[in-house]
């Protein structure tokens, strides 16, 4: 189900925009389909864990990411939890400021990726 942005304002086209624009963001994106910590990303894409944290608050700060939850590592500290909020964005640059459309993530598609996790 795609739905546009429709509350969308010159500061958020502008975080989006940022956001998506910065090295590494898309491919946390991606990786972030289930739930995963900032070091499960930062090991995944290969790339250093502080420049997937700023990455990640940069993400999260635009709605693209959010934070699922914590749980305890291996080295039992509490980290937090990232999952994308969206599965598809489209932007229209054609007028005077870019339009969004997105297709939202929905939590029984985030319950079925988790089962097929396990």
């Amino acid at each position: 189900m795609s739905q546009s942005w429709t509350e969308n304002t010159e500061s958020d086209s502008t975080m989006v925009l940022s956001a998506l624009g910065s090295k590494y963001s898309a491919e946390i994106l991606c990786a972030a389909g289930t739930p995963k910590s900032a070091q499960a990303l930062s090991e995944d894409i290969e790339i250093p864990i502080a420049t997937c944290y700023r990455r990640i608050e940069e993400l999260v700060d635009a709605g693209l990411l959010t934070c699922e939850g914590r749980q305890l590592s291996e080295e039992g500290r509490r980290t937090n939890i990232y999952r994308r909020t969206l599965d598809e964005i489209e932007i229209d640059f054609s007028d005077g400021e870019p339009e969004f459309s997105r297709k939202r993530r929905t939590e029984a598609k985030n319950r079925l990726e988790d089962q097929l996790k396990d």
